[in-house]
This record gives C-alpha cells, sequence and structure tokens, in this order.
C-alpha cells in the first residue's frame, strides 16, 4: 500500500482502467469469474450477429440486464476512484463497463469503450432513446422493441463483432500518462487491453494491478493487490489523505 501511495502521489499523469470486477460490489456479474455471465450465457447472445439474427431472443437477454444495471448503485471503490480524480491524482477513467456507475459516483472524465447501456438507438435511422424508455416499450408487449420508422432499436454498446467506441481517445491519453491504476479487469480483451500495456510497456509508466485474479500482465506490475477492490481503494485514498496532511 505504501508503495502504491509514493507512485500514484509521484505521478503527473495517472490514468485508471476499470474492469466488471469494479462494479462485482454493486449487484452487478463480471463475465469471466466463477460466478461470471458468460459461465451462464454463451457470448454470441451478445454479438451483433446474433441481434440481426434474433432480435427477440437478444432482447429477451438485454433486457433483463438493462434492468440489473439500472438498479446497481456505485461501491466504495467508485466512490474512492471519483475522490482520486476530484483531487487531481486521475486524471482520466478509461472504462470497458457500461453500467455508468462512475458518473453516478461522481467521476466527470471517463471514456466509456464498450458504450453505455443508458442509451439506445435506432439501428435504422440512428435515432437516440432513454433505455428506460426502450424498457417501457418492451413492457407494453413490443418485442423487439422498435423504433418509429420501423427500424430495430438496439442498446448504445459494443457488441461482440463490433469496433470499440472512443480508442483513438484512450489511447491518446495511454501515450501521455506515466502510471496506469488497473482495477478489477482480467486484461483479456482486445483492443482495450492495450491500453495498460502502453502506458508500461511503450511510455515506461507505472502499472498497479488491483484484481482479484492473475492477468497476463502480472509479470509487469510494480505492484499487485489481491484484495477485494471496494477495501483497496478506499484504503489507497485514505492513504494520500493521510500522506498529504502531514506534508
Amino acid at each position: 500500500m505504501e508503495k502504491v501511495v509514493e507512485l500514484l502521489l509521484s505521478s503527473t499523469y495517472a490514468i485508471a482502467f476499470t474492469g466488471a470486477g469494479i462494479s462485482t460490489a454493486s449487484g452487478i456479474p463480471d463475465f469471466r469469474g466463477p460466478n461470471g455471465l458468460w459461465k451462464k450465457y454463451s457470448p454470441e447472445i451478445a454479438s451483433i450477429d446474433y441481434l440481426k439474427r434474433d432480435p427477440k431472443g437478444f432482447w429477451e437477454f438485454y433486457s433483463q440486464r438493462m434492468r440489473g444495471l439500472f438498479e446497481a448503485r456505485p461501491n466504495e471503490a467508485h466512490y474512492a476512484l471519483a475522490k482520486l480524480e476530484k483531487m487531481g491524482i486521475i486524471k482520466y477513467i478509461i472504462t470497458q463497463n457500461i453500467d455508468g456507475l462512475h458518473q453516478k459516483a461522481g467521476s466527470q472524465n471517463v471514456i466509456e469503450l464498450h458504450g453505455t447501456m443508458q442509451r439506445s438507438y435506432c439501428s435504422s435511422c440512428f435515432k437516440q432513446y432513454d433505455s428506460r424508455e426502450v424498457l417501457k416499450m418492451i413492457d407494453e408487449g413490443n418485442l423487439p422493441p422498435k423504433c418509429s420508422c420501423g427500424g430495430i432499436i438496439r442498446p448504445d454498446v459494443v457488441l461482440f463483432g463490433e469496433p470499440v467506441k472512443d480508442f483513438d481517445l484512450a489511447l491518446r491519453i495511454a501515450y501521455e500518462a506515466d502510471l496506469v491504476l488497473v482495477i478489477g479487469s482480467s486484461l483479456t480483451v482486445y483492443p482495450a487491453n492495450l491500453i495498460p500495456q502502453i502506458v508500461k510497456e511503450e511510455r515506461g509508466g507505472s502499472l498497479i494491478i488491483i484484481n482479484a485474479d492473475e492477468t497476463p500482465l502480472d509479470h509487469e506490475a510494480d505492484v499487485i493487490i489481491r484484495e477485494p477492490i471496494e477495501v483497496a481503494l478506499p484504503r489507497i485514498v485514505n492513504e494520500i489523505e493521510e500522506e498529504l496532511r502531514k506534508n
């Protein structure tokens, strides 16, 4: 913990890279863990091909996932990360998550590589919808939900088979960073997992990993923390505040 605090306080452009593990304490299952989503469902159900082939089946799955995300609330890890940003230590959060919990916790500079469940849009005319409005359509028997133009509405998320969003911006930020704090990510999803690699390998920056399981970048990490994220991040914030009070 002392090493983490030292690295964060000495950094000039630290960023956070977050995955599903930061939201499990909010009741949102991760994807590849012991109780992960892909243990119960085939990843194919979240693919663009499946949406085109069976929009009704796609929305039967995704509407339930949406409801779970809308009910979720930020946990102590989200609030701690927002505090690190407010303190000026973390400049950006680059997330693989679509749950919007970083923003709900107060984080401002969030790049959502995989989109957001908060919005949906028509796949034909691209009209935007609030996803809660789409759920209401489904509750009224419109499955799959359709736009006024007749097109199928879809969530504004990156499905398997689609490119990530805002990746050029995320890359530019990674090339500016001198430290990346990886939180709750398996670091196995390409190309998102390039972000920590760039900071460490291309920029020569520091790599801190807080994750329950091993990752492919563990051997390059300056520090690895295995304790629960909702415990570790508040501890880091408390230690930093204590260090700043001393000085």
